[in-house]
């Protein structure tokens, strides 16, 4: 049903209600008829994009030079094709002019060399550059609206590509050959299932290889603490003594946490567990509808400092290394930066790994994000309750049609095949809910305002400063990342002076992350800054750091102990005598969350 929230409190979130609340009663009519139309979309504003379609089209039609020199790129586009053409008349396998992005995996097979796949593909990505330059920034014009121009039209161009068609795709016509049609009896199948899933939003299962308990998340451990909002997880130590100083991995929201600690050989919570670490780990809930107006200082006060107090009474007169996971380095950063403001000394070093404090450069997410967008996801949770699993999947899908949405369809659609069970896969479709009122003075507040490294994020009635953070920081950000682009993980070093070590790993979001050791074809940089030293542009360091081979998980783990003071003997698990006992076994109940 829905649900009048809350304005939110400026002095908490530092964050303006997201419209003034008006007494008419018909306001709630026009929020059900955008929240209506939000459901179609995904919560995609057509305003905004119709806006961002006027302003380019506009600023394209008083530019005759651009007109001229787009016609010019046009011909010269067509020309290469056509000579290619020409070649392929005497030369088997003659150089194509235009090439996919390095993203883009849908030409990988030997086919597309072949006429007359190679004119249908080469077609394609001639249309596909000539509306790259086309959209490209023009004095006047908006350049968000110029991404979203460009968003849009690749979004269009992937509809059409000739690798979707099973009739111009040389995989699909082989494939359907060697099985005499068996693979689109499975496609047709897959498809079936698909749909059936979607309108039922029922949640897949895990394989049965990958049990969560018994193949993911299994690293043994107990829970030794639990709230409306979160399960403490306390790991069982492995070694005979352990570092003095524990550690406190803060996990993202928006998916459960065992991203951590997947299968055993990739669990980066049962690695430092063996590298004599005592661990503690945040497990989200899921939130439901009743859980709506749960705050962004919620997920703070009753969640971060929640489990710093945990950790200090399970392991007393000990600092804590405090290590935040996307949106989870982001609350984490805040938390920190709240107790140095209020003088709370507990923490021993902060680690940040793909996690943003600046929006500014927040990459393609930035494209969903303006008052058209936020307004139209805060009038579809305001319907529900909370963001949905689906409509999140889809904007990060989205990002990267080309590989998630329109290559696994012709894989599973056209090939017959079944997708790849991985832990990884299983994992990302274990998402989870996002409450309406948290996300959207997320949003509000850091997205669209960037409050936090502007001065202008207050905590209690005080605005709060990453500068006042002294204690060792370390920041992880990786090469491919479209969630957190690292040069928005590396603006940390911009808006604080304590001693800063960045690292700079190979993969996306995930992947990099998850670089254990031994893991093939991964490298990294490291680099480090003195408390106080200039900054250093992330062009300028990047040119001054070498990469190394290997996994950073090494580097990180002697950074920490570094941080430490020594090795004691490991600490009890829990403490029933301070209101902390044994609840469950690990990985507890908010993990099984539907």
């Amino acid at each position: 049903m829905p649900r009048d929230l809350p304005t939110p409190d400026p002095a908490r979130v530092a964050s303006p209600a997201a419209e003034a609340p008006r007494a008419h009663p018909y306001d709630d009519i026009d929020r059900m008829v955008r929240s209506v139309v939000a459901r179609t979309t995904g919560g995609v504003s057509p305003f905004s994009m119709l806006e961002a379609w006027s302003d380019w089209a506009l600023h394209l039609s008083r530019a005759p030079g651009r007109q001229m020199e787009l016609g010019e790129r046009a011909l010269r586009n067509g020309a290469k094709v056509w000579e290619h053409l020409l070649r392929s008349q005497y030369d088997a396998a003659p150089e194509p002019p235009f090439k996919p992005k390095s993203y883009d995996h849908r030409f990988t097979h030997d086919g597309w060399s072949r006429m007359p796949f190679s004119a249908w593909q080469q077609g394609f990505l001639a249309t596909q550059d000539w509306w790259d330059h086309a959209t490209d920034p023009m004095r006047g014009l908006s350049p968000d609206n110029s991404d979203r121009v460009k968003f849009l039209v690749r979004q269009a161009l992937d509809v059409v590509s000739p690798s979707n068609l099973p009739v111009m795709n040389p995989e699909i016509i082989g494939q359907t050959i060697d099985c005499k049609g068996r693979n689109l009896v499975e496609g047709a199948r897959h498809f079936s299932e698909d749909m059936m899933r979607t309108l039922t939003q029922a949640h897949p299962e895990p394989p049965e290889d990958y049990q969560l308990g018994e193949r993911l998340a299994c690293t043994p451990g107990q829970v030794v603490f639990r709230n409306d909002l979160f399960e403490l997880i306390q790991y069982t130590p492995t070694t005979e003594t352990v570092q003095s100083e524990p550690v406190l991995i803060v996990p993202a929201w928006i998916m459960k946490y065992y991203i951590l600690d997947l299968s055993p050989q990739n669990s980066m919570i049962r690695y430092l567990v063996r590298q004599g670490f005592t661990v503690f780990a945040i497990s989200w809930c899921n939130p439901t509808a009743e859980q709506a107006d749960l705050e962004l200082e919620d997920y703070r006060a009753r969640g971060v400092m929640a489990a710093l107090d945990a950790v200090s009474a399970i392991v007393p007169d000990r600092k804590i290394h405090a290590t935040g996971y996307c949106l989870g380095g982001t609350i984490l950063s805040i938390a920190a930066a709240t107790m140095a403001r209020d003088g709370d000394e507990r923490l021993a070093s902060v680690t940040l790994l793909a996690a943003q404090v600046d929006f500014s450069q927040a990459g393609e997410l930035l494209l969903f994000l303006d008052e058209s967008q936020v307004a139209f996801l805060e009038d579809l949770m305001w319907s529900q309750g909370y963001l949905d699993r689906p409509q999140m999947s889809r904007t990060f899908a989205t990002i990267r049609a080309e590989d998630l949405i329109y290559a696994r369809a012709v894989r599973r659609y056209f090939l017959g095949k079944e997708d790849l069970a991985s832990d990884l896969t299983v994992w990302n479709n274990d998402t989870t809910r996002m409450p309406a009122r948290m996300h959207s003075e997320y949003l509000r507040s850091l997205f669209l305002e960037n409050r936090l490294t502007a001065g202008r994020f207050a905590v209690g009635d005080r605005v709060i400063a990453l500068k006042d953070i002294a204690v060792p920081m370390f920041a992880v950000g990786t090469e491919s990342d479209h969630i957190a682009p690292w040069k928005s993980v590396y603006k940390a070093r911009l808006f604080t002076d304590c001693d800063f070590t960045f690292v700079l790993t190979s993969s996306g979001h995930n992947g990099g992350i998850l670089s254990e050791p031994g893991h093939p074809h991964r490298h990294y940089r490291i680099g480090h800054r003195d408390a106080g030293a200039r900054y250093v542009d992330p062009d300028t360091w990047l040119a001054g750091q070498a990469p190394q081979d290997g996994s950073w998980w090494p580097a990180w783990s002697d950074w920490l102990a570094r941080q430490s003071s020594g090795r004691v003997a490991p600490p009890a698990m829990g403490a029933p005598a301070k209101g902390y006992p044994v609840l469950a076994r690990a990985p507890g109940s908010y993990i099984f969350q539907r």
